[in-house]
C-alpha cells in the first residue's frame, strides 16, 4: 500500500486554482438538460463560485427504470459551460467507452464513482484507458467500509501515470436506521489521510447527509478533520430534480454556505502537535461518535424490550440471560485482545442503564445493587 508515496502527486495547488477559498467542486447530481445545466453553471459563477463544475451524465441507478443520465448528448453543454463561463467541468465515469468520450469532448476532470471503486476490474479497465492523458482525477470510496478497496483504486489511477489524484470521501452504505444516508465513518477517510499525506481527500456531504439541511454540519466536520475541499451538490430548483432531489441546495444556499464555513489551519497550533498525532485524534473523535450512536440505538432496543416485558408480564432480571451476556463479552473481549476487566466494567454500566429504562417504563424500583447489575 506504499504506491502513492512512491509516485509523486501533483500539489493540490498547481492544478485546481481555488483563488484563496476552499476548493469546491460543485454542480447538480444529473446533467438533465442543456438549460438547467447552464443555469445552474452561470449562477455559480456570477457568485464566483468558480471551482469545477460537475455533473453526473451517465448516472448508475439501484433499479433499472430510474434516470441513468442524458448520456453522450449533454458532453457537448458542458462544453459550452466551458467556454461561457471559463469553469473546468468534471464527469463521472465508470467504463474504458466513458474515458474517450471525456477525451474526446475535452472534459477537464473525471470522477469514479463509489458503486465503480469496490471493482478493481472496472478501475482497472479506467486506467488502462487514462494512460497517457494525466487527466486528473477523483476517486470516490467504496460503497463498503473497506479502506483496501479505496486504496487499491487510487494505486491502479496512480499507477497509470495520473498524477492529479483526489480521494472523495463520499460516505459509506448502512443497514442500520440513521439520519444520514451514508454513514461518515470518519476514521477510514482519516486513516487515508495519515497514510499518504501528500493526496488531497474531499468531502461529498451531499450524499453523508443524503439531506440538504446536513450539508452546512458536515461540510464544517469534513474542514475541521484536515481534509482539503468539498463536492457538493447544487441545482437552480432541487425539489425538481430528476435525481437526488432531497440532498441538493440551490447556488444562493450554497454560496451562503460557502462563507459561512471556515478552513482550520492546523500550522497555528499553539503547542506545535505533530501531525501522525493529530490524525490519531481526529480518529478517535470519529470513533468516540460511532460509540455514542451504537449506545443509542442499543437503548432504543432496550426500551422495546421493557415493552415487551410488560406487556406479557415477564420480569426485568434474569440470572440466566445476565450470565449468557457476560460469557459472550469475555468471549468478545478475548477475540478482540481488550482487557477482560475493562470490558467487563464497561457491560456492567451499559446493563445498569438497561435495567433503570426499563424500571421506569414499568414504574417499579426493584432492589438493584449498585456494583452487581440485573441482566435485561
Amino acid at each position: 500500500m506504499s504506491h502513492i508515496r512512491e509516485l509523486e502527486l501533483a500539489p493540490l495547488e498547481t492544478w485546481f486554482d481555488n483563488h484563496g477559498k476552499i476548493p469546491l467542486i460543485a454542480g447538480p447530481c444529473s446533467a438533465e438538460t442543456e438549460e438547467q445545466v447552464m443555469q445552474t453553471a452561470q449562477l455559480l459563477a456570477s457568485m464566483g463560485l468558480t471551482g469545477i463544475f460537475r455533473a453526473g451524465v451517465w448516472k448508475p441507478r439501484t433499479r433499472p427504470n430510474a434516470f441513468e443520465g442524458s448520456g453522450i448528448k449533454a458532453l457537448p453543454w458542458l462544453n459550452r459551460i466551458q467556454q461561457k463561463t471559463g469553469m473546468k467541468v468534471a464527469i463521472e465515469v465508470a467504463n474504458a467507452e466513458h474515458v474517450q468520450l471525456a477525451l474526446k469532448y475535452n472534459i477537464d476532470i473525471v470522477w469514479i464513482g463509489a458503486r465503480t471503486t469496490v471493482s478493481p476490474f472496472a478501475v482497472q479497465e479506467i486506467a488502462d484507458a487514462l494512460k497517457g492523458s494525466n487527466l486528473p482525477v477523483l476517486v470516490k470510496n467504496p460503497v463498503s467500509p473497506d479502506l483496501n478497496l479505496w486504496v487499491g483504486a487510487l494505486e491502479r489511477i496512480n499507477k497509470s501515470g495520473i498524477n492529479k489524484i483526489i480521494a472523495v470521501h463520499r460516505g459509506f452504505s448502512n443497514y442500520q436506521s440513521s439520519h444520514y444516508r451514508n454513514q461518515p465513518r470518519w476514521e477510514i477517510p482519516i486513516q487515508l489521510m495519515a497514510m499518504h499525506p501528500g493526496l488531497p481527500i474531499f468531502c461529498d456531504p451531499s450524499h453523508i447527509g443524503g439531506r440538504s439541511e446536513w450539508v452546512h454540519e458536515i461540510s464544517q466536520k469534513a474542514l475541521g478533520m484536515g481534509m482539503h475541499g468539498l463536492m457538493i451538490e447544487t441545482h437552480i430548483s432541487p425539489n425538481h430534480a430528476w435525481s437526488d432531489a432531497d440532498q441538493q441546495i440551490t447556488p444562493k444556499a450554497l454560496y451562503e454556505l460557502m462563507r459561512s464555513l471556515r478552513m482550520p489551519d492546523d500550522k497555528t497550533g499553539r503547542h506545535q502537535i505533530n501531525q501522525e498525532l493529530v490524525q490519531l485524534r481526529r480518529m478517535i473523535d470519529s470513533i468516540d461518535e460511532e460509540l455514542i450512536q451504537v449506545l443509542s440505538k442499543r437503548m432504543q432496543i432496550v426500551e422495546q424490550i421493557g415493552h415487551n416485558k410488560k406487556e406479557n408480564n415477564i420480569t426485568i432480571f434474569q440470572l440466566e440471560r445476565w450470565n449468557e451476556i457476560m460469557d459472550t463479552c469475555r468471549q468478545h473481549a478475548k477475540n478482540y485482545g481488550l482487557n477482560r476487566e475493562f470490558a467487563e466494567q464497561i457491560m456492567q454500566e451499559i446493563h445498569k442503564e438497561s435495567i433503570q429504562i426499563q424500571t421506569d417504563q414499568i414504574k417499579i424500583l426493584p432492589s438493584i445493587s449498585s456494583d452487581s447489575p440485573k441482566p435485561e
